[in-house]
């Protein structure tokens, strides 16, 4: 409670986070790494999309270079996970978005839209298209320091 009997308004960090998007091949498996790194141990994360997509290699090479890794893990959809529970689902793409909504309706499950652009867009040279990966793992990051890691002390 804040002075006056109005409780705050920021919000706690859940304990269980799904990250959601299209093809659970670039912005929610990147999420989903940046946060299990950033995030206290007990915090069970995840990430799924709207439908299975294949593993793309840029991913891995821009996580890569800030010492993480998806290791062996492959793109899933919410069919995939054996764990449904979830206290906030956030959304990275509008399809993810209405997806994680309908899903939700009946639940007290939180749904966050952080729109992420897609890397997938940016033509020419490897490098140029490296920068977009980039873009979107840093503007990840700093999402998930400010709402999860700042925002939930």
């Amino acid at each position: 409670m804040l002075e006056g009997g109005t409780e705050s308004r920021r919000p706690s960090r859940p304990g269980a986070i799904l990250f959601m998007c299209g093809q659970n091949v670039i912005r929610s498996p990147m999420a989903e790494a940046i946060a299990r790194q950033v995030l206290p141990s007990g915090t069970w994360v995840a990430s799924a999309g709207v439908k299975k997509g294949e593993r793309d290699p840029f991913v891995d090479v821009v996580l890569d270079e800030i010492g993480l890794s998806l290791g062996r893990r492959q793109p899933q959809t919410l069919e995939d996970m054996a764990d449904d529970f979830f206290d906030l689902v956030v959304t990275l793409t509008p399809e993810a978005h209405h997806a994680a909504l309908e899903l939700t309706r009946h639940s007290a499950v939180e749904v966050e839209y952080w729109p992420m652009p897609d890397p997938t867009v940016e033509t020419g040279s490897r490098e140029q298209r490296l920068l977009a990966y980039r873009e979107v793992r840093d503007r990840l990051t700093k999402l998930i320091r400010d709402r999860l890691v700042l925002g939930g002390d």
